[in-house]
């Protein structure tokens, strides 16, 4: 299996879609921007069209509401999904705008 180094290139954060919430995505990113979880959810997050769950707003061009020209704003507590690209998740097309560098796995090797 292939895995990938990311670069922080922020192009996936310009990339349309939903950034999916997690249970644990929520207070930890309403901490980290030290506001209550219910202000968190009314300001940066919108019901996925599915009805199952809520994601990330976004800015007026597409890009994630937290992108800050090439810096993530919440990077140290970005959500799940953000920090599993490319390699538990990814979409079609991504090697073409992607900066990840292929790296070899080792055995035992955890993500970061």
């Amino acid at each position: 299996m292939k895995r990938y180094l990311c670069q922080r290139c922020t192009n996936c954060c310009r990339w349309p879609g939903f950034v999916k919430l997690t249970d644990a995505d929520i207070p930890a990113i309403a901490s980290f921007l030290g506001m209550e979880e219910r202000q968190f959810i009314q300001e940066f997050t919108r019901l996925r069209p599915s009805r199952d769950g809520l994601a990330l707003t976004d800015q007026p061009d597409g890009a994630c509401i937290f992108l800050d020209g090439r810096d993530c704003r919440i990077q140290p507590v970005k959500p799940a999904q953000c920090g599993g690209f490319p390699n538990t998740w990814n979409f079609p097309g991504w090697r073409e705008v992607c900066e990840a560098v292929e790296v070899e796995e080792f055995p035992g090797q955890r993500e970061f």
